[in-house]
């Protein structure tokens, strides 16, 4: 098993998601500059967080340009699994892998600050090693984390059980004061209609060992880990 960790110029979440694969999971798993345009030799991606392009234009929209994304289509076509985290999930949605689009937040500042996340569905390769309803602590960092969908989508969105997470309190209760930036529907993280394209605001990878205060991210990559053994 190998996974792919794609590196844009402004990533800077890269080497963290490396040491979680790596050194925490057990697995296999090699940073890939952009310029790379055959991704077939490895068995899921993950696209980490960061400001790709400086977040100029819009955020991800340059990266989702780039010709290594027409791989990660393939990749993801192919049933493979792929995870955006923060910058990562902005380059999913400008490159058409996942709905909807991200907006500057409701307060139009950079927020970093922990949140709680509940688990919506376990029904896909990386929420696979939770229950539905569990509430994880997870931070965030972003300035553009204000999920849209029109509304036909987001029905269709529930319909599919495509939300993977909302924002909610530490009881699992969602409200507009503990939702960071204006998602609609406290929408936190989502998934592709195959389901096998994650998106997520939050960066399971600052909550994937104990000493970084929780280690309640880490089931999102075991979960990635024990898909991609199962195939």
């Amino acid at each position: 098993m190998s996974i792919a960790i794609v590196q844009f110029g402004g990533s800077n979440c890269d080497l963290d998601v490396l040491h979680v694969l790596k050194d925490v999971v057990g697995v296999d798993a090699e940073l890939v500059w952009y310029k790379e345009e055959n991704l077939d030799r490895f068995d899921g991606i993950v696209i980490p967080g960061g400001f790709s392009y400086g977040d100029y234009l819009r955020a991800g929209a340059i990266a989702a340009r780039t010709p290594i994304m027409n791989s990660v289509k393939k990749q993801a076509e192919a049933g493979k699994p792929v995870i955006g985290i923060c910058n990562g999930f902005q380059v999913l949605t400008e490159s058409g892998l996942l709905d909807g689009a991200l907006t500057t937040n409701n307060y139009p500042k950079f927020r970093c600050e922990s949140t709680f996340l509940r688990v919506e569905t376990t029904d896909t390769p990386f929420t696979s090693a939770f229950r539905k309803g569990d509430i994880l602590s997870i931070p965030i960092a972003h300035m553009e984390g204000n999920f849209y969908a029109d509304e036909p989508t987001l029905a269709r969105m529930e319909d599919n059980s495509q939300v993977a997470f909302r924002y909610v309190d530490k009881n699992g209760k969602v409200t507009d004061e503990v939702n960071p930036n204006g998602s609609q529907e406290n929408i936190a993280g989502i998934v592709s209609t195959q389901k096998n394209v994650l998106g997520m605001m939050p960066h399971p990878e600052r909550a994937s060992e104990d000493v970084l205060g929780s280690s309640d991210g880490l089931k999102i990559f075991k979960s990635m880990a024990e898909y991609i053994s199962g195939r």
